[in-house]
């Protein structure tokens, strides 16, 4: 570790990211990029992952142990979950705060898109064809959520706005939560599935919840639902979902994230029927760069002056529990 009163704090990054001249004269910030992140990293006191994508952490930790802290720019944080990290003293912090309302106004966006067939529209326009049609009411509809998180909350919040009835699922449960009332633990899922006409996974990836949407999962829903996936892409068992699709098993669905990304050119999913595909950039959005400094330089100066960090993540979970998530309880 650095000697320096100043901390050095590596950033993960192919270019300097926006927002962090809050930190000129704080910090001795150096741009590292994959392939020189092993030599830099047993001299860092901190690292920003800017480049949330990597998979090259694991390989690159030091031996004798790495940073005091280590901070993600992003929520998922699946891919530091190796042994060596998670069995350290390093705190793990994760962007939490800056993705959970526009993730949820890209679900309603996709449940409106769904419900009142907009890619249709768009289709007989393009074709010059006037062809009226009925669509969908969306309230009183109901949706299951799963993810107990702030995105699965938020997400609830804003799908109750326009009128669907809202069951959250999630780790454990609770009957009388301050926010939403009542949560449903995971086991519970099963049971809420075959009511639901919207199925939303915005759940965290962990052992427990990897190819949880399965060929099962899909078979349990009634006939006709949607089903959006906001969390990972490993969440969702593809080829079960692109047969319940093409079977007719489902009425629709909405990906934004991918077990492999950049979704490739021959997938299947491109073609799927009644499948919506974007690029994984429900929570991407015109200041969220920015936003996303914002939260890194707050927790540097709360790591500087020893005050709790926001946004700690339970490593042995895998994420940031929820009742934590206003103010870490670690330095």
């Amino acid at each position: 570790m650095s000697d320096s009163t100043t901390p050095r704090v590596l950033v993960l990054s192919g270019e300097p990211p926006p927002g962090l001249g809050a930190l000129d004269g704080r910090a001795e910030l150096r741009l590292v990029t994959e392939g020189r992140l092993a030599a830099e990293l047993p001299a860092a006191d901190a690292l920003l992952v800017w480049e949330f994508a990597t998979d090259a952490l694991p390989a690159a930790w030091p031996d004798a142990g790495g940073p005091r802290w280590v901070h993600t720019a992003s929520a998922g944080v699946d891919r530091l979950m190796f042994p060596a990290l998670v069995e350290s003293d390093t705190v793990l912090t994760n962007a939490r705060g800056v993705f959970e309302q526009p993730i949820a106004e890209y679900v309603a966006g996709q449940v409106l898109a769904l419900a009142k067939d907009f890619a249709g529209t768009y289709d007989r326009q393009r074709s010059r064809v006037w062809e009226h049609r009925v669509t969908e009411r969306v309230g009183g509809t109901r949706a299951v959520v799963v993810g107990g998180g702030p995105i699965g909350r938020a997400t609830a919040r804003t799908l109750g706005a326009l009128g669907l009835r809202v069951a959250l699922v999630g780790r454990t449960a609770r009957a009388d939560d301050p926010e939403v009332g009542r949560v449903h633990g995971f086991a519970e899922l099963d049971a809420l599935l075959p009511e639901a006409d919207w199925v939303v996974s915005a759940a965290p990836l962990t052992e427990q919840t990897r190819d949880m949407f399965d060929a099962r999962a899909f078979a349990l829903m009634k006939p006709g639902a949607r089903f959006l996936n906001v969390g990972r892409g490993p969440l969702v068992v593809e080829a079960d979902l692109l047969q319940a699709l093409r079977a007719g098993q489902l009425g629709g669905a909405a990906l934004d994230v991918f077990r492999e990304e950049p979704l490739p050119a021959d997938s299947p999913l491109w073609d799927a029927p009644g499948l919506l595909v974007s690029p994984h950039m429900s929570a991407d959005t015109t200041t969220w760069l920015d936003d996303l400094a914002a939260v890194f330089v707050d927790n540097f100066g709360r790591w500087r002056a020893g005050r709790p960090l926001r946004n700690v993540v339970d490593k042995k979970l895998g994420y940031v529990p929820y009742a934590t998530s206003a103010e870490g309880a670690h330095r």
